[in-house]
């Protein structure tokens, strides 16, 4: 009997507020336009830790985790996210980041593992393309 191969499954990202952060306007608009572009979406809501976000990640087996920081933890909260993965044994999932992060921060995120960093007036489209780059084998 033949067997066929399993369709490509849509990409599954996790988007998070970390940390006492309660602004949450701009994670929903790009929440909605990754939906809208066909990625399967879990907003985890306001006020997470880094080890509610990962394990939101390794229970939906998400390939990314979208992080949204406008409180100024960034250099905290991003580097324990990265932490939690690498505790977790989880690296292989992608974070990216966007919100209110400083030009001189940006270059040490990456350095620490981000892949890339949205900051405000980021355009939707941009973000799903990149994404798009990263997943082209994977259904979106």
């Amino acid at each position: 009997m033949a067997t066929r191969a399993a369709p490509p499954r849509p990409v599954r990202i996790v988007l998070a507020k970390v940390g006492l952060d309660g602004h949450d306007r701009g994670v929903k608009v790009v929440a909605r336009a990754l939906r809208d572009a066909g990625y399967e979406v879990i907003y985890t809501g306001l006020r997470q830790t880094p080890a509610m976000v990962v394990d939101a990640a390794l229970q939906e087996d998400a390939q990314a985790i979208g992080l949204s920081l406008h409180s100024g933890a960034h250099m905290t909260l991003i580097p324990a996210v990265l932490e939690e993965l690498r505790r977790r044994q989880a690296t292989d999932i992608l974070v990216f980041a966007g919100g209110i992060i400083p030009d001189e921060d940006i270059a040490e995120l990456k350095r620490m593992g981000v892949a890339e960093i949205f900051t405000p007036g980021a355009p939707l489209q941009g973000i799903v393309e990149w994404l798009r780059e990263r997943f082209p084998e994977v259904e979106s």
